[in-house]
């Protein structure tokens, strides 16, 4: 994870530090502690500057700080992983094995062909100065935030960043759109005074026919959120990024209403799934699939420096061991099978960090009566809290645990056993992570807000909130009977994003199928995966990048998803089965077969119910309502 930051201006009168906030550079160097530095470059007799700021966060090979320039004056910031499509040796770094691609490349296709064979989340920027132009983008997915901003017509200013803030002033941040690369000619756009950017989009085939078909629409679709003074056009060569995942499969298969394990349609069971198990067919695809997914893991727990008392083969005492890999952990059926098959990879002498999240209680918080005022749910809650952590008092607060108690945190414990039933011989730490609605406030005013920004709904809030203080990982952890503090050192966080989207995990994916069948599933799950970018994954790598933590999504594997894609839906989940087992039904097969027991057939729970954060400060709001609370106050008026 690094911070990248280039700030344009193409007016002679200004500086680039003009653009420059200081704040915007405190949230790149909290992404990236380990290296931060500046570079100008000016052309006079252009009138042009480029401001390069680059923050590392080091994981693989030598710390190497950005951004980087060679011989011929090019420049390179980076914030990527390479999983595959371009070797990167053990011993070696992504970023340097990156700029020595690009600068053999003697053509736009060059560009664009490595970039087309590059597999792992990126977002770059790339001063070619022969050329004079300026190439940056995300990859397909939009797995790494990148956000731009610009000047009015007589500013003549362009700002590229990671990261930005909110502003009671809207300057109209918004997402670098994840629908290709841009390049800008910065000769000529110095020349005329404004900013031309020309894209070269991402296509499944790079036809002519085909880029001609797509052209208009990813058009459309970028110039709206762009200002009125700001050019794009396609560039004339009818270039284009070969996607790195094939297509959606929409072939309808006829299947049978008649499940294996189970004569009664609502019966959800850890039985059915056995039952579809004993079907050689299923159990052969299911292996397939773990094995993918296995191999997708593997590669984000192992492409990380470690320790080197861990290196030699020699065990350290357990009061020295780190844990370098942490999960977002629900005790879902996401988290739990990446979780298991982390422990696959992860050297078994390294503890893994399993991070839970739950927000206050409501009910508790104002204490309220709980036999008159709770919901059913809420006292049930309370049925199902472990006595032992019932009477412990939160360190910080003096708040009883049992506050805490929230679906999530119950699933999160039983998740623990089934793991350590998995491998005793693992150090599981289930940190469970508290917060007060006090802290609540006060976290999302200092910071969350600006790292949400510039999304602004109800979801986006509550979401956004929850991985905060998840990944932050401050919390406790269970040591011999007793809770004790703990903050977790993990620098790469694993996250079960993309498995809802590809699976029909939501209820949206229900009631289309209900309404539509299989045809109207396919299409929402086609759409799911198109606006991903958009909808979640630059917002998640701000806000876990805020930690000097690196967000790694398995299910986004490029492999993962073309495996996926190329199954009829029917393959990956039958929605006439009840909740619990139809929905991600591959997937709970696949968990099955790792040895998963009571969590394979858990209900999908979103995270915002899940830790309770919806609850905790309205029940009124729509989940796609802008949300008050991200705008600016200041502390005494929340």
């Amino acid at each position: 994870m690094c911070g990248i930051c280039c700030i344009v201006t193409l007016r002679s009168q200004h500086t680039v530090n003009d653009f420059l906030n200081e704040d915007i550079l405190c949230r790149l160097r909290r992404r990236g502690p380990d290296s931060s530095q500046q570079l100008l470059k000016t052309v006079s007799d252009l009138s042009y500057k480029c401001l390069f700021s680059g923050h590392v966060l080091h994981l693989r090979g030598l710390v190497t700080p950005q951004p980087l320039e060679d011989a011929n004056s090019n420049i390179f910031l980076w914030n990527g992983e390479i999983f595959d499509g371009v070797h990167v040796g053990a011993l070696e770094n992504d970023t340097e094995v990156m700029f020595g691609h690009l600068a053999l490349c003697r053509s736009e296709a060059d560009i664009l062909s490595l970039f087309s064979s590059l597999r792992g989340p990126w977002s770059f920027i790339y001063y070619q100065a022969s050329r004079h132009s300026l190439w940056f983008g995300r990859d397909y997915f939009g797995r790494r935030s990148l956000l731009w901003q610009f000047g009015n017509e007589v500013d003549g200013a362009f700002c590229l960043t990671s990261v930005s803030v909110s502003s009671k002033i809207d300057i109209q941040w918004r997402e670098v759109p994840a629908s290709g690369i841009f390049k800008i000619d910065l000769k000529a756009c110095a020349t005329a005074k404004s900013l031309s950017l020309t894209l070269f989009p991402w296509k499944y085939s790079c036809t002519e026919e085909a880029v001609e078909e797509t052209f208009v629409s990813v058009l459309e679709k970028v110039l709206k959120d762009l200002p009125n003074h700001i050019r794009l056009v396609m560039n004339e060569s009818k270039l284009c990024l070969r996607a790195p995942v094939i297509p959606l499969n929409k072939t309808i298969l006829e299947v049978s209403r008649k499940h294996p394990g189970t004569n009664i349609s609502n019966v959800v069971s850890t039985e059915t799934l056995q039952g579809f198990l004993a079907e050689e067919c299923k159990k052969t695809l299911v292996g397939q699939f773990i094995g993918v997914l296995s191999e997708a893991v593997k590669r984000r727990v192992l492409s990380l420096v470690r320790d080197e008392d861990q290196k030699t083969g020699g065990i350290p005492s357990m009061a020295n061991r780190k844990a370098h890999v942490a999960v977002l952990f629900s005790g879902g059926i996401d988290s739990m099978v990446v979780a298991a098959l982390a422990d696959k990879h992860v050297p078994l002498e390294e503890p893994i960090d399993l991070l839970n999240v739950a927000f206050m209680i409501k009910e508790h918080a104002k204490q309220k009566d709980a036999a008159t005022k709770h919901p059913h749910q809420e006292v049930q809650l309370d049925l199902l809290c472990p006595q032992g952590s019932c009477q412990d008092l939160d360190a910080k607060t003096g708040t009883p645990l049992s506050c805490f108690d929230v679906p999530d945190r119950i699933t999160g414990r039983a998740g623990l056993r089934e793991l350590e039933a998995i491998n005793p011989s693992r150090t599981w730490n289930l940190v469970e992570i508290n917060v007060t609605l006090e802290e609540l406030k006060e976290m999302r005013q200092q910071c969350i807000n600006h790292l949400i920004y510039p999304l602004d709904t109800v979801l986006d809030d509550s979401i956004g909130c929850a991985i905060w203080f998840a990944s932050r990982g401050e919390g406790f952890v269970s040591n011999q009977g007793q809770l004790k503090p703990y903050k977790s050192p993990a620098k790469v966080v694993l996250t079960g994003i993309g498995a809802d989207e590809q699976l029909a995990g939501y209820s949206r994916h229900r009631v289309s199928f209900q309404k539509y069948g299989l045809e109207g599933l396919n299409k929402e799950l086609e759409m799911e995966l198109n606006r991903i970018s958009s909808r979640n994954l630059g917002r998640d790598d701000r806000i876990i990048g805020d930690h000097g933590k690196e967000a790694r999504f398995p299910f986004l594997d490029e492999h993962v998803v073309s495996f996926l894609n190329s199954l009829p839906v029917s393959e990956k989940a039958d929605l006439t089965l009840p909740r619990g087992i139809g929905e991600k039904l591959i997937l709970r097969l696949a968990a099955k077969e790792l040895g998963l027991t009571a969590s394979t057939v858990l209900p999908k729970r979103a995270v915002q119910f899940g830790s309770r954060i919806a609850k905790l400060e309205s029940n009124s709001e729509k989940a796609s309502d802008t949300c008050s609370r991200l705008k600016l106050f200041s502390v005494d008026e929340l």
